[in-house]
């Protein structure tokens, strides 16, 4: 990454904080080259205390010393931030959007810019272990996808798609996934103190099962089903216990909660795209 470039994160929360962690860890980026814009006074103070970063509590004032800008607001705020970036922003800066919902049309109209890339990352983006789908509109040059690359790849995997309804995709699977895994690992707890276990070893017993389990699926590079036959043998426990899953829907109830998930995006993109929408689109480049 250029050694004078800057790069200002909007609404630093947890996301942004992570990615700025795991580029210093990795020499990518010193924590002078970063300037981050928080509100709340104590937040601030962490930041500057726990990453050694510049902050301060205007956007515009962030945004206009930056070549990258990073938002990592709530989306409802996108419209009052887009106030704050719209005077500021320049042709030649690169907007990454960290946001769940916001379209690069909603993000445009918003902002008054072209040069965008619209990211998903997930929870386990919080340990660098993450995966974030993203796209990026014409305007952003190869230069410049290469530094998103780089910011989102501090988060752990990341992919780059040419088709932005990806994105929204990805929303449904890889950004909500975590939390349908949570709440399997939820069950099985629960499950285990009911036969008998200690709710701490009912946690240990499940969470290494399910770190473990995917990691094997990740090294085997096989297809789940031919992993699943590896532990299922004719009439035994296993074969037992899919039964009752089978016969719980637990395919169709997944399925269905990822549509659900995808539905839901793209009714909010679709809501901030009629909020924010210019009458007058922004001139070409920013």
């Amino acid at each position: 990454m250029a050694q004078e470039m800057t790069i200002a994160t909007i609404g630093t929360g947890v996301m942004a904080g992570s990615m700025l962690a795991g580029l210093f860890a990795g020499g990518r980026l010193r924590p002078d080259q970063v300037i981050a814009s928080e509100p709340r006074a104590d937040r601030r103070a962490h930041l500057e205390a726990d990453l050694g970063i510049r902050t301060t509590a205007s956007n515009a004032e962030a945004a206009a010393a930056a070549q990258v800008v990073v938002l990592a607001i709530k989306p409802q705020s996108l419209a009052e931030v887009g106030r704050d970036l719209r005077p500021v922003l320049r042709p030649d800066q690169l907007v990454i959007s960290i946001l769940a919902g916001p379209t690069t049309r909603a993000l445009g109209a918003a902002l008054g810019h072209r040069a965008i890339v619209r990211a998903m990352p997930n929870t386990p983006a919080q340990i660098r272990r993450g995966i974030t789908v993203w796209y990026a509109t014409p305007e952003v040059s190869a230069a410049q996808r290469e530094t998103a690359g780089l910011l989102l790849g501090a988060l752990g995997e990341q992919v780059e798609v040419q088709d932005e309804k990806l994105v929204a995709m990805s929303t449904a699977v890889s950004g909500s996934g975590p939390a349908y895994l949570f709440l399997v690992m939820e069950a099985m707890i629960d499950a285990a103190v009911h036969l008998g276990f200690s709710r701490h070893v009912a946690h240990q017993l499940v969470v290494e099962t399910l770190e473990g389990s995917a990691l094997f699926a990740k090294s085997t590079g096989s297809h789940p089903a031919q992993l699943r036959d590896m532990v299922t043998s004719p009439g035994g426990t296993t074969a037992a216990a899919l039964r009752e899953l089978e016969a719980g829907r637990l395919r169709t109830v997944l399925s269905d909660a990822v549509w659900a998930a995808w539905r839901r995006t793209e009714e909010l993109g679709r809501k901030l795209e009629e909020e924010l929408a210019d009458p007058e689109p922004p001139a070409r480049g920013g």
